[in-house]
């Protein structure tokens, strides 16, 4: 059994006592139905003599995790109380209970509903397996892992906790995209947790953020040489002179949408860029591009000005490269020297 599964087995078994709770103090599940409850289910519950199992709340919500129906049967005789365990872990082990319970008893999820809760749990849950997951929503690894590709685009973490229990990284570059948005998020935190968290070494994650605050890339750029081909020479503008600042070359078309979101926020967080009118133009004229849906807008664009929008679209983005090298170029140049003021008294 995997790690996983023995996890969401433990939730089970970390629920109260039965206890008697009052109707009217619990609220609707947040339930992995997509259509709600089942009108003809609830009549069959409720037509029954045999005792109902107790259903599974959330302490701190008082939610119902499992057993809607047989709250809405409790409530169609007329009752005043029913039967409930508590579970006081946090919502998203909630969720990942519920979806256990009721895609192995009661009313059986579709697989679209089962889809749709596996793509939750991604989301919630990003370091368990594809096989994992799928041993949660009795999906095909294959179905978790298309959903992940479609959610993330690529792999979205350095490591995965996989069934057998053991935590595989992915890939260098992934870890210390993690690293970069943790240190973002959490600037105090140690090395060493970070480390663990982005499935990295610690002096990696030294090195990561030393980068950022270089305003670098996390991820170092290969060798030239290494990833050198027969590709044709674009030639640059001639007003584009090319960066050498790695955080403004060609790094920044690999720079993950993880890591650009950031780096972002990390800038948001820095008064010196707030507290000025050109910091805050700078910050709201990138929010801009990080909000949109590039994919979506270009799915949109009329066929009839596509050229001229694709078109502006190049020269707005000249503009940005003309922007970020005169950034760099005004944050290495040297003091320019003051000259002497002259004095009045031998002015003509």
């Amino acid at each position: 059994m995997s790690p996983d599964e023995c996890h969401v087995r433990a939730l089970g078994s970390e629920l109260s006592a039965v206890e008697s709770v009052p109707i009217g103090r619990l609220l609707p599940a947040d339930s992995p139905r997509r259509w709600g409850e089942d009108d003809e289910h609830v009549r069959l519950l409720a037509q029954s003599d045999a005792p109902l199992p107790p259903i599974i709340v959330h302490r701190p919500s008082m939610r119902v995790i499992d057993g809607m129906h047989r709250l809405l049967a409790a409530r169609r005789h007329g009752a005043r109380e029913i039967r409930v365990r508590f579970f006081d872990g946090p919502p998203e082990d909630a969720f990942v209970l519920a979806v256990k319970a009721n895609v192995r008893h009661g009313l059986p999820l579709s697989a679209a509903e089962r889809t749709a809760a596996a793509t939750r749990i991604i989301r919630s849950h990003p370091d368990w397996s594809d096989r994992a997951i799928a041993s949660v929503t009795s999906l095909s690894a294959k179905t978790v892992g298309a959903q992940r590709l479609r959610i993330f685009g690529s792999p979205g973490r350095s490591a995965r906790v996989g069934k057998d229990g053991r935590v595989r990284p992915l890939t260098a570059a992934e870890g210390r995209r993690i690293a970069a948005r943790l240190i973002a998020e959490e600037p105090s935190a140690s090395l060493r947790s970070i480390a663990k968290r982005a499935g990295i070494a610690p002096g990696t994650v030294r090195d990561v953020r030393e980068r950022l605050e270089r305003g670098e890339d996390p991820v170092p750029s290969r060798p030239a040489a290494a990833t050198a081909g027969p590709t044709a020479v674009v030639p640059r503008p001639p007003h584009a002179v090319a960066p050498s600042h790695p955080a403004f070359g060609p790094d920044t078309a690999r720079m993950s949408a993880e890591t650009r979101e950031a780096m972002f926020r990390s800038l948001c967080r820095d008064p010196s860029l707030r507290m000025t009118e050109t910091g805050r133009l700078l910050l709201r004229m990138m929010e801009i591009h990080m909000a949109a849906d590039h994919r979506h807008i270009a799915a949109a664009v009329p066929a009839h000005c596509a050229d001229s929008l694709s078109a502006m679209a190049t020269a707005c983005a000249e503009v940005w490269q003309e922007l970020a090298v005169l950034i760099k170029a005004s944050a290495h140049a040297p003091a320019l020297p003051t000259a002497p003021r002259r004095s009045t008294a031998s002015a003509v």
